[in-house]
């Protein structure tokens, strides 16, 4: 039986470790994006937290120009 709890006891105690690191990720996640939102312009991730990556691939600054010549030309 001491066998049991003890596994019980190390079970628990690693599942309340990882809830409470996922918790403390999520809210300092949520606190950055709302800096960034604060700040009010599309470039803001990139001044106020210069040292990391925040940029997807698939996010564009600037205008977007169209490539297709038909377009351009009516």
């Amino acid at each position: 039986m001491k066998k049991k709890n003890t596994l019980f006891w190390l079970g628990f105690a690693a599942t309340a470790t990882v809830t409470a690191i996922l918790i403390t990720r999520a809210f300092h996640h949520s606190k950055r994006l709302n800096e960034i939102a604060d700040e009010g312009y599309e470039t803001a991730a990139d001044i106020l937290f210069p040292e990391t990556p925040t940029r997807t691939r698939k996010v564009h600054y600037g205008p977007v120009l169209p490539e297709n010549e038909e377009v351009l030309n009516g």
